[in-house]
């Protein structure tokens, strides 16, 4: 992989955020159009980014390919959830939802794909779109449930199965089970609005960072976080894909995207919901600044072990 492919892509991701704070500092954004902004990624953008990540071609030979990437995706989420429940008791309640987020939901939607690609080709990108489903399933269904304050579980599981990214997981899956392919016309709408969401994610967060600020980013909280985020996560998938001689690529596309940053829905999600959207963005500002230096560590460590 170029390494300068990663960092162009990233700092990508930086220059649409500082268009954001700036739109947002000259009013261009206004508070009111910020609400309006992450209605539309919530609503209408991120539902069409995935139903068009759930086409993907399926046969006998992928399904064999993918399935043990699938498990390994699968284990990694109940890890995290593991470590959601239990490492951030201590924490306040509005960041604690925001780290339990975070720490299931990694921003791996955004760049893992690229990352996989660049550095295995197309059978890397393929094994990350078979690799994100149990995370886009979770980050829509138990991630979701973090933020959602409701009386009743009951009420709880009604707000999340009527969620709209979970209602676009469902027709994803069934398309993609199916293979049946939307009209043309139909396609390319959903493909076009669904391509908006990194451009217009980013350029929310950053009318969040004009009105929260980033000077408290790093504390004692963020740098563990940090840690848990981008270290001890795909540290335990690298130790569990040796021990269980997993195929080098399959295991090499599992860390990388297990190493990387806070999803920028995080921010999205703590602004609907009520969390602490500052201290969301800071989590996601922080460790996707540490990504940019650790992601090519991670690199270089798995071609010198697998």
């Amino acid at each position: 992989m170029e390494t300068q492919g990663l960092v162009d892509l990233q700092i990508m991701m930086f220059l649409l955020m500082g268009i954001g704070y700036f739109l947002r500092k000259w009013e261009i954004i206004t508070m009111e159009g910020r609400r309006v902004l992450m209605d539309l990624i919530i609503d209408v953008i991120l539902p069409c980014n995935i139903i068009t990540a759930f086409q993907i071609p399926l046969d006998q030979e992928i399904l064999a390919a993918g399935f043990q990437i699938l498990l390994i995706s699968l284990i990694l989420q109940a890890f995290c959830s593991l470590i959601s429940a239990t490492c951030y008791r201590k924490v306040p309640k509005a960041q604690r939802m925001v780290l339990q987020y975070g720490t299931v939901c990694s921003n791996a939607g955004l760049l893992g794909n690229p990352v996989a690609e660049g550095l295995y080709g197309s059978l890397g990108l393929l094994y990350a779109s078979i690799y994100l489903i149990p995370q886009r399933i979770v980050m829509w269904s138990a991630g979701v449930s973090y933020f959602t304050q409701c009386p009743s579980r009951k009420e709880v599981v009604k707000k999340v199965v009527t969620h709209p990214c979970i209602v676009a997981v469902g027709i994803g899956v069934v398309l993609m089970v199916s293979q049946i392919a939307l009209p043309p016309f139909l396609q390319k709408t959903v493909s076009s609005l669904g391509g908006c969401t990194t451009a217009v994610s980013m350029v929310f967060i950053g009318a969040v960072i004009a009105d929260a600020g980033v000077k408290d980013m790093v504390s004692r909280i963020t740098v563990i976080y940090a840690l848990i985020r981008l270290a001890a996560i795909p540290l335990a998938v690298l130790a569990g894909c040796l021990l269980a001689g997993v195929e080098p690529v399959a295991a090499g596309v599992s860390v990388v995207l297990a190493a990387m940053p806070a999803g920028s829905t995080t921010v999205v999600l703590a602004a609907k919901y009520h969390g602490d959207e500052k201290f969301a963005t800071q989590c996601v500002v922080f460790t996707t600044l540490l990504s940019m230096a650790v992601l090519p560590v991670w690199c270089l460590l798995l071609n010198a072990v697998l």
